[in-house]
C-alpha cells in the first residue's frame, strides 16, 4: 500500500493506485505540536511538499527535509509523519486514518544545496548564526510571545528584481508564499515560482526563474548578510520523433558570481528518484560541456511510460518520466554547491496512425488482417463488417476469428481472420477470370485508462484467379444452329451479346430462337434463316453458315470471348437479305412440265441465275439492281423483285395486243428496319397461298412451299385516260409524256363475260417497248 524512502535530502513515498482504486484519499501533514494539517497546494509550495502521481498512476508525495513540519535533529536526523486518509466517498466520510512515519539520513551537506522542486525553489547556506526558533514549541511560544517576536524580526528579506529594491520581514515574505527560517547550521529560503520578486532570463537558451534575494540578520553589534539567490529552470525540453531531450546550463550566472573559478565535479542523473548508474545501459544519454547538460531519452525507453491517447479523433501515443539531475560545482565564493533538479516530462500527443497488415492467404480464401501496433491500455471492443456492426461475441459466433498477438517493440495487434465466402464479404468480377475479394473493417477500440473509443477503417483486397471461363459447345442438325453454354457465371459475371443488343429472353423469343437451361447449360437452338445468323458462304444449294455470341462482361461492357458455331447446310430453296443489300435466292420450280432453270429471270431479264440444275436456279443481286422495286411500310423499307419464266411465243400474223404470262412467276421480298436486317420469305403470287406481305414474320426455307401457277389468256382491254373524268383517252400505240410528279389515269377492263371470272390489278408498269418484259422499266402499280 506504502513504500518510502530518502533520495538525497528529500522524503519519497510512493502510494499502491491498485489498492487506492475506486476510491478518495487525502494526506494530512502531522505536526507533533499543532496536530495534522491537511494538505494544500499553498501549504505545499511553501513548506516544501509535493503530491502528483508518477508515470504508472501511483500517487507520489515528496518532503524536503527542511520542510515546515519535518523533525531535525542536528541537521543530520529527520522524521515526518504522514496522515493517509482513505474513504469511499469524495466527502471523506468514514475515513479510515493510516499513519505513516518516515525518517532520513543526510549529513553530506554542501555549503550551498539548491533544489529545483516541481512546485518550489529551495536554497540552504551552511552558516553559524543564532536560531530563530531553537526551541520551537507551543509552551516556549505561549511563555515568551515577545521575545520570539523580536528574534523573528531579527531576520530580514531584500529581493532584487527588475522593478527595484525590496525590503521585507521573514513574518510578511510568508504571507507573500515564501519560507524562510535557519537551523542549527544553516539558513534556508524557499520561493514559489513566477512570484513577484522573481525574474526570468535566458541563460544558454534556456529560461531560469530565479529570485534574487540578500537574508540579513542583525542584532546589537552583529550584521550578517547570507547571499540566498535561487535560480531554477523552467524549460529547456525539445523533442523529436523518437527522443526527448532535457538541457540545463552547466554555468547559472547569477549563482557563479566568479565564472573563472567554476569547476564542475559530479553529475549524477536519476529516474523515479533512483540515480542511474551507467545511463547508456538504458540508452540513455547523459552529456555536458561547458555550457549545456543535457539528457537524451528515446521515447519509450525503460523507466517510462507509454501511454495511448486521441485527439481530434486521431490515435497516437504519449510518453511520461520522471527524471532528475544533481550537479556539484565548486566556485571561490561557495565552495562547494549542490544543485538537483527534479522534472517531470511528457511528450506533447504524438500521432501513430495504426497500420493495417495484409497477411491475406489466398490459397487457403482467407483474409488474415493484423492491425496495430498498440500499447497494452488498448483493447478491442467492437468490429463492423461490411456496415454490420458485432461485438466481439457476436462476431465470434459468426464465425469471424479474433485474436491479440504480440510484436517485437512491447506493443499488441488485433488479428481477424475472415473467410472470403463469409456473405459480408464485397465480390467483384475483374479482368479474365478473376475475383476481387474486398473486406471492409471498422475497428472499434478502447484508448487508455479513460477507456476513449477510437475508430479505425480499413479495406482489404486480394485478387485472385479462381473463375473459370465458360467454354461453349456448337453443333447443327439440318435446319438449326446449336450452342450449349455454361449457365456457371451468366447474368453474375457475364452476359452473352448478340452484336450490341443485349441477348435477353425476350430478344431470343423476337428472333425466333428458342432457348431451354439445364442444370449446368444454356442450349440455345437458332434457326438457319434467324435475325443473326452470318452466312459465311453461298452457293447453289448450299449455305455455309454461322452463329456469334459474344460474352461480356456485366458491368464493364468488355468482350471477353466468342461462343461461334459454323456449319454447312445443304438447301433447297432460300432467300437471303443481307445488310448491305445484296439478295441470294435459291429458287425451286415444281413444274408441270418442267422449265428450263437457265431461262428463268428477275424483273431485269438480263438478271439470269449465276447457277441452275433441273429444279433450282440461285440468283444474287443487289436491291438496286435488276428492277427491284422499293415501297415503304411503317418502319419497314420493302424491296421486291420476282423470278419469272421467259417463255418462247409462237409466230404469228400481226402483234399480239394481249399476250400469256409466264407458266411461273416467284415474287421475292426483302423487309429491312432501319438499321437492322430482316430475313423474310419467298412465296408465289397466288393470293390464296401467299401470306401478306409487311407481316414481318421468319419464314423457315424449308417450309418454303412453291407452287405452279397456270394463268388463261383473258379478253382484257386497258387504256389510258386524259383527265380523272375518265372521258377521254388517248389513242393506243401514242407516245405520251409525263412528268414524273404527274398522275396517270390507267383504265382496265375486263371484256370476258364468264361469271366465274373477276379482274383483280396486280401489277402494272411500263416499257420503253413492245415488249413487256424488256428493260428498263416503271412501276406504276405494284401488287394492286
Amino acid at each position: 500500500f506504502v513504500e518510502s524512502s530518502c533520495h538525497s535530502r528529500i522524503f519519497w513515498m510512493k502510494l499502491n493506485k491498485l489498492l487506492l482504486q475506486g476510491k478518495f484519499f487525502q494526506l494530512e501533514i502531522n505536526d507533533p505540536y499543532a496536530g495534522p494539517i491537511l494538505l494544500d497546494e499553498k501549504l505545499a509550495s511553501r513548506c516544501g511538499y509535493v503530491l502528483s502521481e508518477d508515470v504508472w498512476g501511483n500517487p507520489v508525495f515528496r518532503a524536503s527535509v527542511l520542510g515546515c513540519h519535518v523533525a531535525n535533529e542536528a541537521d543530520e536526523l529527520f522524521s515526518l509523519t504522514v496522515n493517509i486518509k482513505v474513504s469511499s466517498f469524495s466527502s471523506m466520510r468514514a475515513a479510515m486514518t493510516y499513519t505513516y512515519p518516515m525518517y532520513c539520513s543526510y549529513s553530506s551537506w554542501a555549503s550551498r544545496e539548491i533544489v529545483c522542486e516541481e512546485n518550489y525553489m529551495e536554497v540552504s547556506v551552511k552558516t553559524n548564526v543564532p536560531a530563530v526558533s531553537n526551541d520551537y514549541t507551543v509552551a516556549w511560544m505561549s511563555a515568551l510571545p515577545e521575545t520570539q517576536n523580536v528574534a523573528y524580526q531579527l531576520w530580514q528579506l531584500m529581493f532584487v528584481s527588475p522593478s527595484g529594491r525590496k525590503r521585507i520581514t521573514v513574518s510578511d515574505a510568508a504571507k507573500l508564499g515564501y519560507s524562510f527560517n535557519n537551523t542549527l547550521s544553516r539558513v534556508y529560503l524557499r520561493a514559489p515560482y513566477h512570484s513577484n520578486e522573481s525574474d526570468v532570463s535566458l541563460v544558454s537558451g534556456v529560461n531560469m526563474n530565479m529570485v534574487t534575494s540578500t537574508s540579513m540578520y542583525r542584532q546589537r553589534w552583529l550584521l550578517l548578510l547570507i547571499d540566498t539567490t535561487v535560480s531554477c529552470p523552467v524549460d529547456g525540453i525539445s523533442f523529436t520523433d523518437t527522443t526527448l531531450t532535457w538541457t540545463v546550463p552547466s554555468v547559472i550566472p547569477t549563482l557563479v558570481v566568479q565564472e573563472s573559478t567554476f569547476l564542475s565535479k559530479n553529475i549524477l542523473m536519476g529516474v523515479d528518484g533512483q540515480v542511474i548508474v551507467n545511463p547508456e545501459e538504458k540508452n540513455y544519454l547523459l552529456e555536458h560541456n561547458e555550457t549545456h547538460i543535457g539528457i537524451t531519452i528515446p521515447i519509450g525507453a525503460e523507466g517510462g511510460k507509454l501511454k495511448s491517447s486521441t485527439f481530434g479523433g486521431v490515435y497516437g501515443v504519449i510518453y511520461s518520466i520522471d527524471l532528475f539531475l544533481e550537479h556539484t560545482w565548486t566556485d571561490a565564493d561557495w565552495q562547494t554547491t549542490k544543485y538537483t533538479v527534479i522534472k517531470s516530462i511528457t511528450t506533447p500527443f504524438m500521432p501513430q496512425i495504426p497500420t493495417v497488415i495484409n497477411n491475406t492467404l489466398p490459397e487457403e480464401r482467407l483474409f488474415n488482417v493484423a492491425f496495430g501496433h498498440f500499447l497494452p491500455d488498448v483493447s478491442l471492443v467492437a468490429i463492423a463488417i461490411g456496415n454490420v456492426p458485432f461485438t466481439l461475441r457476436e462476431a465470434q459466433h459468426h464465425g469471424f476469428k479474433i485474436y491479440e498477438t504480440p510484436f517485437s517493440n512491447r506493443t499488441k495487434g488485433f488479428i481477424l481472420e475472415v473467410s472470403f465466402d463469409d456473405p459480408y464479404v464485397l465480390k467483384e468480377y475483374v479482368n479474365r477470370n478473376e475475383t476481387k475479394y474486398t473486406l471492409l473493417v471498422n475497428y472499434t477500440i478502447s484508448v487508455g485508462p479513460e477507456m476513449t473509443l477510437y475508430y479505425h477503417s480499413a479495406e482489404v483486397e486480394c485478387v485472385i484467379a479462381d473463375i473459370e471461363l465458360p467454354e461453349a459447345v456448337g453443333y447443327c442438325d439440318e435446319e438449326n444452329l446449336y450452342l450449349a453454354i455454361p449457365t456457371f457465371g451468366l447474368h453474375q459475371y457475364w452476359n452473352l451479346y448478340l452484336g450490341n443488343k443485349l441477348l435477353n429472353r425476350h430478344v431470343a423469343l423476337t428472333n425466333g430462337y428458342l432457348a431451354a437451361t439445364n442444370s449446368t447449360h444454356l442450349i440455345l437452338q437458332i434457326p438457319l434463316f434467324a435475325v443473326g445468323v452470318i452466312y459465311e458462304e453461298v452457293s447453289f444449294q448450299k449455305i455455309k453458315a454461322r452463329f456469334d455470341v459474344a460474352l461480356r462482361k456485366v458491368r464493364t461492357m468488355e468482350t471477353l470471348q466468342m461462343f461461334s458455331v459454323s456449319c454447312s447446310f445443304n438447301s433447297s430453296a432460300f432467300i437471303i437479305c443481307h445488310p448491305d443489300g445484296t439478295i441470294m435466292i435459291s429458287a425451286q420450280m415444281k413444274t408441270v412440265p418442267a422449265i428450263d432453270m437457265s431461262k428463268t429471270k428477275l424483273r431485269d431479264s438480263s438478271c439470269k441465275p449465276r447457277e441452275y440444275n433441273e429444279g433450282h436456279a440461285f440468283f444474287k443481286f443487289h436491291v438496286t439492281t435488276c428492277g427491284t422495286s422499293v415501297r415503304f411500310e411503317g418502319d419497314h423499307i420493302i424491296y421486291e423483285n420476282e423470278i419469272s419464266y421467259e417463255k418462247e411465243t409462237l409466230p404469228g400474223q400481226s402483234i399480239p395486243t394481249i399476250t400469256r404470262d409466264p407458266d411461273y412467276r416467284l415474287t421475292v421480298l426483302c423487309y429491312y428496319r432501319a438499321k437492322e436486317t430482316l430475313v423474310l420469305g419467298a412465296f408465289t403470287s397466288d393470293p390464296s397461298t401467299s401470306p401478306p406481305f409487311g407481316s414481318g414474320t421468319m419464314v423457315p426455307r424449308s417450309n418454303i412451299a412453291v407452287y405452279r401457277r397456270i394463268r388463261q389468256a383473258l379478253n382484257v382491254v386497258s387504256r389510258v385516260s386524259k383527265n380523272e373524268s375518265f372521258v377521254e383517252f388517248y389513242e393506243p400505240n401514242v407516245a405520251i409524256l409525263k412528268r414524273p410528279v404527274e398522275p396517270v389515269f390507267l383504265e382496265v377492263e375486263l371484256k370476258d363475260e364468264s361469271p366465274d371470272t373477276e379482274l383483280y390489278l396486280e401489277n402494272c408498269w411500263v416499257t420503253r417497248s413492245l415488249d413487256f418484259n424488256s428493260t428498263p422499266r416503271w412501276n406504276i402499280t405494284v401488287d394492286g
